[in-house]
């Protein structure tokens, strides 16, 4: 869709969720505009800030300094009267009153529906992906996505680091909403032994506690199991595990940190990138697009079919995944054996080493043998 008048006034804002490098696309698209002799307005608080006429005018001195800072220095909010018809027309009513005839909307699927609204009465917008949850369709970049996939890696792993000391099975909670992609990024790049996917995850926690016990006979010190926001569940999980096997589980939610932080450069530069191109979008007639990063081109598209694409986790990464991993999956273990490995993890310095020494017995070919050989076994050596 055009518009039918040149563009003399442009709003940004940032809606929903924050992420870091969305100051780089909010100066970005400030400075492009000032460039162009456009007047630049900033809206405060996304669509709720917009209802309530909190807008105020930027010039390049008040995005100095703003490239290197984590959240937004519009601040953000989520706004439940933007997906009613009433609270569409009021948005587009501010906007008019104060002279915006063009609308650059930074943020996620919600906040672009915003914008496809405001769009149908009249305003000019273009959309801006801004999310760490890489959940967007029509893009293979999301602002955001590489400062939280980072912060994650580096948290996880802190965490892995006293799980070793510990011996302990860590499950570590990352952010995505229902997608998987910090999960999955998270678990290749930390070395994860168990990552758990909304889009792949069958629910079966029996497989988890036959890996871990199978990677602690074998000699693991530890077991991270890197589980998805969609999963959740984390602290429970935890509890599960650690009866079922006897070794000691904890759970770490890493939460809103995922969101804060001075954003990388991979995140800097692509969101400068994007925040100019929806700028000149707009001076170039256009409306009702979203922008894009695809097959290593910046792109843009109708809002209406950006909306309607699905996305999927990339099969060859999901699979290639598996390969990384230390897995017994699709490797069945007898009752017998869980019990003598959960046993064992329950014991005594003195105990474990008897027993241990059983359990390599049992599993080095002795594997017909009754519950009664196993006990025979154990007080032949003094294990229990």
């Amino acid at each position: 869709m055009a518009t039918t008048n040149k563009v003399k006034t442009i709003g940004v804002l940032t809606s929903g969720g924050d992420a870091p490098g969305m100051n780089a696309a909010i100066r970005a698209a400030v400075r492009r505009g000032l460039q162009k002799g456009v007047q630049m307005k900033g809206i405060l608080k996304g669509y709720d800030g917009l209802m309530n006429e909190e807008i105020i005018d930027m010039t390049a001195r008040d995005v100095s300094d703003t490239i290197e800072r984590g959240g937004t220095i519009l601040y953000t909010a989520r706004c439940a009267e933007m997906r009613t018809l009433e609270g569409q027309k009021r948005a587009a009513d501010v906007c008019r009153k104060h002279g915006i005839d063009g609308l650059v909307v930074i943020g996620g699927d919600g906040s672009f529906a915003g914008a496809q609204k405001l769009a149908a009465l009249g305003i000019n917008t273009v959309g801006v992906p801004g999310t760490i949850d890489l959940d967007i369709a029509c893009t293979e970049y999301t602002i955001g996505f590489d400062t939280a996939v980072n912060t994650a890696m580096e948290a996880i792993d802190k965490v892995r680091d006293t799980s070793t000391s510990h011996e302990r099975c860590s499950i570590i909670e990352v952010m995505g909403r229902n997608a998987g992609y910090i999960a999955l990024w998270c678990g290749i790049a930390n070395g994860a032994e168990d990552i758990l996917l909304p889009e792949k995850y069958d629910y079966d926690e029996q497989k988890i506690i036959n890996n871990i016990i199978e990677n602690r006979r074998k000699g693991k010190k530890h077991h991270i199991i890197v589980n998805a926001e969609g999963i959740g569940h984390s602290t429970s999980m935890a509890r599960r595990i650690e009866a079922a096997t006897g070794i000691e589980t904890r759970a770490t939610i890493l939460g809103h940190m995922q969101r804060g932080g001075s954003p990388t450069c991979k995140d800097r530069v692509y969101a400068s990138i994007m925040g100019a191109y929806a700028v000149d979008l707009l001076l170039e007639g256009k409306t009702d697009r979203v922008v894009a990063y695809k097959n290593g081109e910046y792109v843009d598209y109708d809002i209406d079919e950006a909306l309607s694409m699905t996305k999927t986790l990339p099969e060859y990464q999901w699979r290639s995944q598996e390969l990384f991993l230390i897995t017994i999956r699709n490797k069945k273990i007898s009752r017998n054996r869980l019990f003598l490995a959960s046993s064992l993890f329950r014991c005594s310095a003195h105990q474990q080493l008897v027993q241990w020494t059983n359990f390599e017995w049992y599993n080095s070919g002795n594997k017909n043998v009754s519950a009664d050989g196993i006990e025979r076994q154990n007080k032949k050596t003094g294990g229990t």
